[in-house]
């Protein structure tokens, strides 16, 4: 990116997610400001969104329901301002873990067994046997999961996440190594390896309690599976109808990899995820950060010419 620009930073909002945000958003506005650029922060609590005046590009550091959920998306777009990440529809699919498992089956790709439930009598669901998962269809960060390692955990396990929804996924928990792949412009970064320090697993806690988990990137793997996990990571990427960039979480059992899901706007600190393995690609945070926001410009200029072409036709 040459010229310079005033970006607004997005974060904080109203959801679950909101201090995870608030430290993506300061460290974006750190490293774009670094590069030369005019940086506003802006917390859209309450839905609030007059941004300052003379935003070129809005750059979006929310995560959770409102960021991640499409509603985000479909504002700015009825406002015609560029902003970095997914469009509203892949974002909303990509959010609904229930709607992203289903079109992982259709397309073939493997994820683990799982079912649906709403009801906190549901009974044990032995087809899936144990241990099983149990999580909110519509929370990110690993916000309200559970694990069930014995059947008599199930009632209190389903009612707990319930709180957080209509509707819980429950999935077989796939046993091996967490692993997740950071894409950037349709491309696979290095893949980064997942390891919880008391072998606990990678929850809310473990993710942001600092010395609580460990992180390897290049993860060891054989070049044949690294390169089958990084091919399922850009198939689900694909089928969601990703953008610019995304992070997709697996499972490897042996040598088989397993989707989890795929989050939009994955966490933007200097030791999160999609930054490690930015930085293990050669890109350095501050330059990933102009880099995204430079992705979203040129997303939008172009599908302003391309609504152009239409129109004049």
């Amino acid at each position: 990116m040459n010229a310079m620009m005033h970006i607004t930073v997005l974060m904080g909002g109203d959801s679950t997610e909101r201090d995870v945000s608030l430290r993506s958003g300061q460290a974006v506005i750190k490293a774009l400001t670094e590069r030369g650029h005019q940086v506003s922060g802006f917390d859209p609590v309450n839905g609030n969104l007059e941004l300052p005046p003379d935003t070129d590009l809005v750059f979006l550091a929310l995560h959770g329901s409102y960021g991640e959920d499409g509603s985000i998306q479909d504002l700015l777009e009825s406002m015609g301002m560029p902003y970095t990440g997914s469009g509203p529809i892949s974002s909303r699919l990509a959010f609904d873990k229930l709607a992203a498992k289903h079109l992982f089956e259709e397309h073939g790709l493997s994820t683990p067994p799982f079912i649906a439930v709403k009801d906190a009598n549901f009974p044990f669901p032995e087809e899936l046997g144990l241990p099983l998962v149990v999580k909110p269809v519509r929370e990110g960060s690993s916000v309200g999961l559970r694990f069930v390692h014995a059947r008599d955990t199930w009632p209190e396990a389903l009612e707990y996440v319930l709180r957080y929804g209509g509707e819980v996924l429950v999935e077989r928990c796939i046993p091996g190594r967490e692993l997740t792949v950071a894409v950037l412009d349709g491309k696979a970064c290095p893949i980064v390896e997942i390891k919880p320090n008391d072998q606990a697993s990678y929850d809310y806690e473990h993710k942001y309690t600092a010395g609580a988990t460990r992180y390897f990137c290049p993860a060891d793997l054989e070049s044949t599976t690294a390169d089958r996990c990084k091919e399922l990571a850009l198939a689900a990427y694909r089928v969601l109808g990703c953008e610019g960039y995304g992070r997709v979480d697996l499972m490897l059992e042996g040598n088989q990899p397993f989707l989890l899901e795929v989050n939009t706007l994955p966490g933007m600190t200097e030791t999160s995820l999609l930054p490690m393995a930015a930085s293990a690609a050669g890109m350095p945070f501050p330059e990933l950060c102009e880099w995204m926001a430079s992705e979203g410009l040129r997303r939008h200029q172009s599908s302003s010419n391309e609504a152009g072409v239409s129109n004049f036709r």
